[in-house]
């Protein structure tokens, strides 16, 4: 009786050519061998990107503020440019002022003349509050020099503001006047029983605090101009002015036509100090006085 062998069943693979076991192997294997690359592709294609975003945020962190604009940069220079010689030379003008202010104010050397009250005087009433604005005229004052560009600058500013003065103090000297008598007030609001203590009625037209401010005004709205300021910081500066001189009425200080002839003074050497200064952007002179001063058109 004979056995029937019975061949066993082999996987498809040991039934493939050699060759083509070979190339199947292979083909299996780049598969394999893509799926790796694929993998580590995107995994620099992520290195990639995390580089990149941090790239960006350290220029981020490390990227200068928006540039200011021309004129903050323009008034910031002029504000620090020679500060300690602007402080200096402010408070020893206004010192030098006040002495020759209060000497005539106490000496004069002719009768007083009253100054005549107006409609207008009659209509301001008293309001001691005021004094905070006409006190501010100490401050106000120093702006003008402060935005002073240069040395030469700031010595041309200093005489034509000088001369202001020493006009003022010439018809206080040669025509003193006076507020009338009764037209001042009396006040427990702090500082003014010490203005009335200081300033006597005297020394009343013109005003030199209107001259004075009105003079500020004219070469600070100058400055902002030429700078380029906002339209707002050109009308705070004529409202402060204007505060002043309504605060020399308000506080009975002067009358209406002492303010007139204060700011007739003012513009009468605000303006040709406009037109004779140094030009813009010229070096400090060598020597004290000698800069080459051009009419500005």
């Amino acid at each position: 009786m004979c056995q029937s062998s019975v061949v066993p069943q082999l996987p498809d693979i040991f039934l493939i050519e050699p060759q083509k076991a070979e190339e199947q192997a292979l083909s299996s294997g780049g598969i394999e061998a893509g799926f790796r690359a694929g993998a580590k592709t995107g995994m620099l294609d992520a290195r990639a990107a995390n580089d990149e975003r941090r790239r960006r945020t350290l220029i981020h962190l490390h990227m200068p503020s928006s540039p200011l604009p021309h004129w903050t940069s323009e008034l910031r220079f002029r504000i620090r440019h020679l500060l300690a010689l602007k402080i200096v030379g402010v408070t020893v003008f206004t010192w030098l002022f006040f002495i020759g202010y209060f000497q005539l104010l106490r000496h004069p050397v002719n009768a007083m003349a009253v100054m005549p009250l107006t409609a207008l005087d009659r209509l301001v009433p008293f309001q001691p509050e005021m004094l905070i604005a006409y006190f501010s005229l100490w401050f106000y004052v120093g702006l003008a020099p402060g935005l002073q560009r240069n040395f030469s600058e700031l010595v041309v500013y200093g005489l034509w503001v000088g001369a202001l003065c020493l006009s003022g103090l010439a018809l206080f000297h040669f025509w003193p006047t006076q507020v009338p008598p009764l037209m001042a007030g009396s006040s427990d609001f702090p500082g003014f029983a010490l203005l009335q203590g200081v300033d006597a009625p005297g020394n009343a037209c013109p005003s030199m605090h209107v001259a004075v401010a009105i003079f500020t005004a004219i070469r600070v709205d100058d400055v902002l101009h030429r700078a380029r300021a906002p339209l707002s910081m050109r009308l705070g500066n004529w409202l402060w002015f204007a505060a002043i001189a309504y605060s020399t009425l308000a506080v009975k200080q002067h009358v209406v036509l002492d303010a007139l002839a204060g700011a007739l003074l003012g513009i009468a050497f605000a303006w040709p100090s406009m037109r004779w200064r140094p030009m813009p952007g010229t070096r400090a002179p060598a020597v004290f006085g000698g800069a080459d001063i051009i009419p500005h058109r």
